[in-house]
């Protein structure tokens, strides 16, 4: 004997059918794209500079400054020569800014180029055909 909440749950299984909808992408927006990949340009900036600045800390905590001091120091024959005072971390935060900062600029202007790219090719293919169900 079935109860009517198991009726209920049977007639809900019912196969719904995968519709399929071919659609073609004719246009990206310009604006968009520029805003889009100024803000993914931004996020690499953000991460470059915080893995600069820990890689710099976990190489002066591991010893490595020390180790590279004391086999330069023995190829020049200057004693006191240290690489932290060559490449400080105010040398290398700021290398690490500088270069942050123009990879904003260029990932920004190649969005806005694919972006241009991508709306006069389609005048020649006429766009790119992209197939969605409703799973």
């Amino acid at each position: 004997m079935t109860s009517v909440a198991e009726k209920l749950q049977n007639k809900a299984k019912k196969p719904v059918g995968t519709k399929q909808v071919r659609l073609k992408l004719v246009y990206i927006d310009f604006w968009s794209t520029v805003k889009l990949s100024f803000l993914i340009a931004v996020a690499l900036g953000i991460i470059t500079v915080v893995a600069t600045f820990l890689i710099y800390v976990i190489l002066t905590r591991l010893g490595i400054f020390d180790t590279v001091d004391t086999l330069l120091q023995e190829v020049l024959g200057d004693n006191s020569f240290t690489l932290q005072n060559t490449l400080s971390i105010g040398q290398v935060m700021l290398f690490a800014v500088v270069v942050a900062i123009l990879n904003i600029v260029i990932g920004t202007v190649l969005g806005a180029i694919a972006a241009l790219l991508y709306n006069l090719s389609v005048r020649i293919t006429g766009g790119l055909l992209v197939g969605f169900t409703n799973n």
